[in-house]
């Protein structure tokens, strides 16, 4: 599919991207992401509007037609500053010359054939068999990445208004940024790493998952989403961050049908779940206000986290409407209950395959693509039925005791577990589904 039409330039990989085992020096001058150049740099700062009190996702629409040239401000200054780094050679290869395809059948998955990710993506570094770990300043992380990376600083703004500052200083107590992802898998795909001087772990908090739902909803963008993959489902770098790209494609998955299942308490989410799609999975929408959707759908995450439950997240509808998969690939790969055939293909199916847009990394893979062969793969990423209905129950449960504006105590622990749980809960959950 071509997007965008843009010369072919050689291949720099930035200093950082190599040598991911160094140690970062105090005062550098290597203009890296981490405490000795961050603070002291002046980086573009993207401020987003603050949401008033009691406003819905629904104003979004609003916004649409009253701000155009607002909301398509963040969407022309991300492809602007992309394509900038794409022509000055800071990418492992173009993706733009990668061929994809619409898989002929019923659900449209998109297959995509990438052979340059498979050869240069980074190798994961940390334990497959835990969703929560640790932190580890000596493996790779986004501290270690140049400047020049970085499109712009982001964080919501102090009034109402959104504001773009082409230089500003850094602000320590909220140094958020977007990135180019140097192995993309589609046009426009950058990283979103919240607080990154704090050096977070990959897991999800009620801050950050905020700040990833205004994003999508400031961009205006359909196709534009977001997506989250935890540790044990298919995460690669241990650093808390979110992916994004653009693709002007329906997702096979926004189009499955959905049962409603209840509405959370005071809040108006909406949650239901997937039918007749092959990975199982909930999906919020609605609420009184984007904080109410973000609250329900990160308190569900923190509860799977804590309990080791592998997941993935797909943020779509401009941030309206947000899928959460429960996956178990990586335990089944583990116990070798997954076939040689799919094995072969090394896919490792994250939040994108799951949505329907499959990275193929082997040309006959990719020319022999069928539906079949997608079905297949997601089918061995689902829970089973029995599963998939006792940790929703937990998972609603979550949701719902999470009050929206009481402030998470657990954000930031690293020791929560089943131990934290009612001795009732935790007898009762699903052992086998936990990792």
């Amino acid at each position: 599919m071509g997007l965008l039409t843009i010369k072919r330039v050689a291949t720099v990989v930035s200093n950082y991207q190599e040598c991911c085992s160094e140690t970062v020096e105090v005062g550098c001058g290597r203009d890296c992401v981490g405490n000795c150049c961050l603070p002291v740099s002046k980086l573009p700062l993207y401020a987003i509007k603050n949401e008033k009190d009691g406003s819905t996702g629904d104003d979004s629409e609003n916004s649409l037609t009253e701000e155009p040239q607002r909301t398509c401000f963040l969407h022309n200054l991300l492809l602007g500053e992309w394509e900038d780094r794409m022509n000055r050679g800071l990418f492992r290869y173009d993706v733009t010359t990668c061929k994809t395809k619409v898989i002929p059948g019923d659900y449209g998955f998109i297959a995509q054939l990438n052979e340059g990710r498979h050869l240069k993506k980074r190798p994961t570094e940390f334990r497959v068999d835990q969703v929560l770990q640790p932190f580890d300043d000596n493996k790779f992380n986004f501290t270690k990445i140049g400047q020049e990376e970085v499109l712009f600083r982001i964080q919501q703004s102090n009034d109402f208004n959104s504001q773009y500052f082409p230089s500003a200083p850094a602000d320590l107590n909220s140094l958020s940024v977007v990135a180019i992802n140097v192995s993309p898998i589609e046009y426009g795909h950058v990283l979103l790493i919240p607080r990154v001087l704090d050096r977070l772990p990959q897991r999800i908090d009620h801050e950050s998952f905020l700040l990833a739902l205004y994003m999508a909803k400031e961009a205006a963008d359909p196709f534009f989403r977001l997506g989250y993959n935890s540790l044990g489902a298919f995460a690669t770098i241990n650093h808390l961050h979110f992916q994004a790209y653009y693709l002007p494609l329906p997702f096979p998955v926004e189009k499955a049908q959905t049962s409603r299942i209840v509405t959370v308490k005071d809040r108006g989410v909406v949650v239901s779940e997937l039918l007749n799609y092959p990975v199982r999975g909930l999906v919020f929408e609605g609420g009184k206000s984007v904080k109410d959707l973000s609250n329900a759908v990160a308190g569900s995450c923190i509860f799977l986290q804590n309990n080791n439950i592998p997941f993935n997240v797909l943020i779509s509808s401009c941030g309206t409407r947000i899928f959460l998969f429960l996956q178990c690939y990586a335990e089944k790969q583990a116990l070798g209950e997954v076939s040689q055939e799919l094995l072969d293909t090394q896919v490792n199916p994250a939040v994108w395959e799951i949505s329907g847009h499959i990275v193929l990394k082997r040309k006959i893979d990719f020319e022999g693509a069928t539906e079949e062969y997608a079905l297949r793969l997601l089918a061995e990423v689902s829970l089973t039925e029995e599963r998939f209905e006792e940790v929703k129950a937990y998972v609603l449960e979550a949701s719902e005791l999470q009050e929206a504006n009481k402030e998470e105590n657990n954000i930031n622990q690293d020791d929560d577990s089943l131990e934290n749980l009612p001795a009732a809960r935790a007898s009762n959950l699903p052992q086998d589904c936990i990792v």
